[in-house]
């Protein structure tokens, strides 16, 4: 330190104008934080100033570099608690699943969550960890194992995302159709659209066409329902069918669909951020 500058602490830590020159912000930016988000001294000292741990300052320079990111200041405050996470960081991601430890891979996908929110989770982490592990298994590594853990893992993380309040007088209806099991798409989309604040009811894998017809049936008002269809031989049109006979707004997504010939109403959604927009 220069000689005209003020002294780095006392013993009990950091005054707040000290970590902001230290960190280049606004001496308000940190009172803010430490106010919204509880990031800084938790510590009350009447009649004397709040003072910052190397602690508290090494979780703001986290907190920073997530916001450098692109984090929003909430999500990034929210993520320097958990495990260092970067965008789009699929290591140690790997290395838990591979490990067959749920809780790390748990744990890593829920801060990247935090940090980044649904849609840059799935198609920056999510998605090129599986194309990972399916390379891999194109090698002649045997490691489905690995690749049901780590669905799971993702799986958990996006039911935590609490259900948005259903928009009033019209429903957004998810759903595999018959004989399909690959679900995950649909969980992430209903965690996505809750981040956005749309409220979705989810119906899940192997939904018949017969189960639709009556949720459609009971949903109020006008409805706009997406079908997943992972394979070809579960692309059925009867599902797309009874959402068009049931009046509701019919969008399919997955590469099931790709052959099947739809009435020119259907809208075919090529990815995550697209279903977000074409449903909120």
């Amino acid at each position: 330190m220069s000689a005209g500058s003020a002294p780095l602490a006392d013993a009990a830590g950091y005054t707040v104008r000290v970590v902001a020159d230290r960190l280049g912000l606004p001496t308000a930016t940190l009172r803010s934080w430490n106010r919204r988000y509880g990031i800084g001294p938790a510590q009350d000292r009447p009649g004397r100033h709040r003072l910052y741990t190397e602690a508290d300052i090494a979780l703001l320079e986290r907190m920073l570099a997530l916001i450098g990111a692109g984090a929003s200041p909430a999500g990034a405050a929210a993520a320097a608690r958990g495990p260092a996470v970067s965008a789009g960081d699929r290591g140690k991601l790997l290395d838990a699943a591979f490990a067959l430890d749920s809780s790390v891979a748990v744990e890593l996908v829920e801060a990247h969550v935090r940090a980044y929110g649904v849609v840059r989770t799935w198609d920056e982490l999510c998605r090129p960890a599986f194309a990972d592990i399916v390379a891999r298994q194109g090698g002649g590594e045997n490691c489905i194992d690995v690749e049901h853990l780590l669905s799971w893992s993702i799986a958990a993380v996006m039911q935590r995302v609490p259900t948005a309040a259903a928009p009033a007088g019209r429903a957004v209806l998810l759903a595999c159709t018959g004989g399909e099991t690959h679900s995950l798409p649909l969980e992430v989309l209903r965690a996505a659209l809750a981040e956005e604040g749309v409220g979705a009811r989810m119906l899940g894998a192997d939904v018949p066409t017969v189960a639709l017809a009556g949720a459609l049936a009971r949903s109020p008002g006008p409805t706009a329902l997406l079908l997943w269809s992972q394979r070809e031989s579960s692309a059925l049109t009867s599902a797309v069918l009874a959402g068009i006979d049931a009046g509701a707004r019919v969008l399919v997504g997955g590469p099931g669909w790709d052959a099947a010939l739809l009435p020119p109403s259907v809208a075919r959604i090529g990815s995550l951020a697209g279903a977000v927009a074409a449903l909120r």
